[in-house]
Parts: structure tokens; sequence; C-alpha cells
């Protein structure tokens, strides 16, 4: 027999309770107990509804549920394997499971503490949301409870995010904050008594990172939170830590009437002591904010592969809408496709750059679609290698058609560049024509400056596309990594942020200034 343990669940059993009573009363009107019946309906099918909706939880954390709820919990506090007796309706469950889940994914959390772990199913459901390279601490008085979730940690490709420390949680919150450790989402789940003591402990010692959350289970603990006639001592001391929180400047919180309730705090960062830019940021925005490109609108030019779709990428992941441009219309679509998937608006354009008309099309068709264009990346570009000596005119003329004269005429609305110079090969136009970019933007960028135009490039070095695999460039490679101290090529990756820097409000000081990113390789 399940006891009502949520505020939600009790009042069913209150209502199951009335409507058995008016039913059974003879003297009760009709429409009592139909109204009972509603009211009971609307708070029963509450839960069963939330369950069917929300996203089924993986067949790991299925399987710790079912491990949980079928464990002999009073015989293993009996055997005096656990110090204290452990109800298993103390587990977090699929819907409360998914919810952090979610809240991971929009804190955007790579560092996450948790205190009070039980059977780990809310560990596991925060670590499933966490990023390949984040982590989850977990503290966690008994011992054996480690024990019962690891088998199951270790069969989840994201168990491996999740550190397990046993003992007393004030003594491990110690050792973190002495070793400098930071978390970007911190969930407390442990004696409601000690609840005070932790989130002090963790705001007084900086554990919480900067625009970070701290969650709180059982919050709305059986409704005695808020009940006048509480005398239950776990809810006196929630009741006690809410009211604290709700009264203390440092924070601001909000209770999530979830199950048993689910507290979301966050730091607020008002001073008396000072409030000019560099506390409170720019209009108000800290640095992560001024990088983000929302409602601006970006093309990127050879955007089909390579280079230009990694641009295409960075720049919509930090907020633009992105114009994808390429002369092979197929590829453009593909990534425009690829964009749509991640949530970013896109639309594909088809145009050689070295065509003026195209390059109007463009811009009229960018304009047509959103209205302006902010942020102009004309990175594309064509390299045909041959001997100075060997260099035709033909070739020398379509090289600069692209390279220079097409990015002349992107840039005299708009303003990003991206040459790059590599070596040995031979390639005359090629250099030169990128030579002519970097003096382009010297001179664009002085000229411009006073309208509110930034013009920069970045120059990469050998960069690991798909277009350096061919048989005649196989022989050079060998050279180009033993030239990089890095010891390496770049990938396309290593570009990503510093086009969504050149782009961003962060550099708005920047302009005509070449950015060279190749591994030390022009150092030597």
């Amino acid at each position: 027999l399940q006891i009502p343990d949520t505020p939600v669940e009790i009042l069913v059993d209150l209502l199951k309770k009335a409507k058995d009573i008016a039913t059974a009363n003879g003297g009760v009107p009709k429409e009592l107990t139909s109204r009972l019946q509603e009211a009971l309906d609307i708070a029963s099918g509450l839960d069963e509804y939330l369950e069917r909706m929300t996203t089924q939880e993986s067949q790991p954390l299925a399987e710790l549920y079912e491990k949980t709820v079928t464990h002999d919990w009073d015989r293993v506090h009996k055997e005096g394997k656990t110090m204290f007796r452990l109800p298993k309706e103390c587990i977090t469950g699929h819907v409360e499971g998914q919810t952090l889940k979610m809240l991971v994914h929009m804190s955007q959390a790579k560092r996450i503490l948790e205190i009070g772990m039980f059977t780990g199913y809310g560990a596991l459901s925060m670590a499933e949301g966490l990023p390949d390279d984040g982590y989850l601490v977990a503290c966690e008085l008994e011992p054996y409870l480690k024990e019962f979730a690891q088998p199951i940690f270790d069969k989840s490709p994201h168990g491996k995010k999740i550190r397990v420390i046993t003992g007393s949680a004030l003594d491990t919150l110690k050792d973190l904050a002495a070793a400098g450790e930071q978390f970007d989402m911190v969930f407390i789940d442990a004696d409601k008594s000690n609840y005070i003591n932790y989130y002090n402990f963790i705001l007084d010692n900086n554990l919480l990172r900067l625009r970070g959350v701290i969650c709180v289970d059982n919050s709305l603990f059986k409704a005695k939170v808020y009940l006048k006639d509480t005398t239950d001592e776990n809810g006196l001391a929630l009741r006690e830590f809410n009211q604290f929180v709700s009264n203390d400047p440092r924070v601001e919180q909000v209770i999530v009437p979830l199950r048993d309730g689910i507290s979301i705090i966050r730091r607020v960062s008002a001073s008396k002591i000072t409030n000019d830019e560099v506390f409170r940021g720019v209009a108000g925005r800290p640095i992560l904010d001024r990088l983000r490109l929302d409602g601006k609108t970006a093309y990127v030019t050879g955007a089909g592969q390579g280079i230009g779709r990694a641009f295409a990428h960075a720049l919509g992941e930090a907020g633009a809408n992105v114009a994808v441009v390429d002369m092979d219309q197929e590829k453009a679509e593909t990534v425009a496709k690829e964009l749509s998937l991640k949530g970013i608006n896109s639309i594909s354009i088809s145009a050689d750059i070295s065509k003026s008309d195209d390059v109007q099309r463009m811009i009229d068709s960018i304009v047509s679609k959103w209205g302006a264009v902010h942020i102009a990346c004309n990175n594309a570009g064509i390299n045909m290698n041959s001997a100075s000596e060997d260099t035709s005119l033909e070739e020398w003329d379509r090289t600069f058609n692209v390279n220079l004269r097409g990015t002349f005429m992107c840039c005299q609305l708009f303003s990003i560049l991206f040459p790059s110079v590599p070596h040995p090969q031979k390639q005359l136009s090629y250099n030169t024509s990128k030579a002519g970019v970097v003096k382009l933007t010297q001179t664009l960028g002085t000229e411009w400056i006073d309208r509110g135009v930034r013009v920069n490039c970045i120059s990469p070095g050998i960069v690991d596309t798909p277009l350096i695999h061919s048989e005649s460039l196989r022989p050079l490679v060998q050279r180009w990594l033993s030239d990089i101290p890095a010891g390496r090529l770049a990938q396309v990756t290593d570009l990503q942020a510093a086009v969504v820097y050149l782009a961003s409000d962060a550099s708005d000081y920047m302009t005509g200034h070449n950015l060279v990113i190749e591994g030390g390789q022009s150092l030597w």
C-alpha cells in the first residue's frame, strides 16, 4: 500500500475519503458528490498525465528505478548495511529526473554538485544532461548507496561523469571549497535540518559559479511547510529554510510544485559597494552574453563545407540567423538543413561571389528574408597550385576575382574577412590575393569605423578539411606538420570561437586586425 507522500497525493487521499463519506451519506446533495468526484479526477489524474507526457527515461534510469523500488531497504538496515532506514518513496522519479535533466540543459551546466544521492537516479538524470566533458560530484553519507548505484552507472555512457564521495556532506563541501571547486548547478536533497547550513556554506564560499543555480528538493514537504498546525520536524526545518531564502538579498527563488516541491534559486548581483560597467557588465550584460549574436543576421560565403560550414554553425549557435552561401546549391542546402535541425534560422543561397550580380542577389535575398545583414563572413576562396613562372593570367584572374575582388564586393557593405596563407606549395596568385585581403581589411577597418562598421580578418594555418586530402597535396601534409609547433593541423572547430568573437559586441574596439590562428607555424 503506497503511503501518500506529496501534497497532491495527500490531496487525492483526502478527496477519496471525503467522496466515500459523501457517497455513503444519503443526505449529501448529489451536486456536492459530483463536485468532489470532479476535484478527485483533476487531482488524481495530474501525476499520471505528467508521467505519460514527459519524455521517456533512458534504460539505465528505468533499471535503477526498478532496482530501487524492489529492494528490501528494511532488511538492509536491519543487517546494518545502512545507517538509516531508507524509504524507497524518497527516490527521484521519472518526471522529476527529466526535470533536473532539462534544468541542466537550460542552465548549460558543466559542473554539478549533488548533496544527498540516495540511489543515484537524480545523479544519473543530471549526468545525462551534461556535455561529454562535464562532471557531477555526489555527496552521500551511506557507502552502501554508492555500491548500490555503481553497477547501473557503469552500464550508462554517462555514468563516467559521476564521482561519488561518501562521508559527511559538510566535510566534503569544505574539501571542495579548499580545492577551489565551483559548480554551475547544486542539487540539495539530504537531511532537511542541514539545508540552511549547506546553502550558506555554498554561497559564503563561492562554490556556486556566477549565474549558477541551486535546486532544493522537498521544499513543499508533504504540505507541512505551509499548514499552520505543522509539528513535523522536517516540515518546520523546510519552512524555516524557505523563509530564509525568501528573505536573503543575495538570491532570487521560485518554488515549483512538482511532486514534493523543487526550489530553484539563483544569485543576484546587486551591490551597494559598486555598480559600474565592470561589475554589472556593459549594458548589464555579462561577458558571455556580450558574445551572443541574438537578433543578428549573418551570411557565410563558401559555407557548403569545411571552414565555412564550421563558421555557419558557430554563428548560428551564438544566436544569429544564418544565410549559407555557396556556389554548390546542394551543399548550401545540406548545411542549412543541419542548422535547422539545431533550431537555427537559416536559408541557403547559391552564388558565385566573383560575379557582381550574384553578390547583389545574395544581399537582396538576405534583406528580403530578415530585413538586414549585420555580420558578413566572407570565407569563400579558391586556390590553384603552380610555380610563379608557370602561373597563367587566367589562373591569376580567376583567383583574384574570387579571393580579392569578390571579397571586396561583398565587404563594401559588410565586414568580417578570413584569409590564409599556407606554404611551401607554389601558389603565387593565391598568396598575393590573400595578402591583398589583409591590406583590404586594414584599409576598410580604418575607413569604416566611424560609421560603426568593423572590419577584421582571420588568418588560419593549415586547416584539416576534405580539400587537403587530395592526391596532389598528400606529400605536403608531413611537411606542414613539421612546420607547426602545435604538432597538428588546425581543425575547423579551432576557428569557431574567433568568428563569434569578431562578430560580437565583445570585440567592439577591434578593427583592421588580422587574427592569426595557426598553432605557432609563423613563429619559427
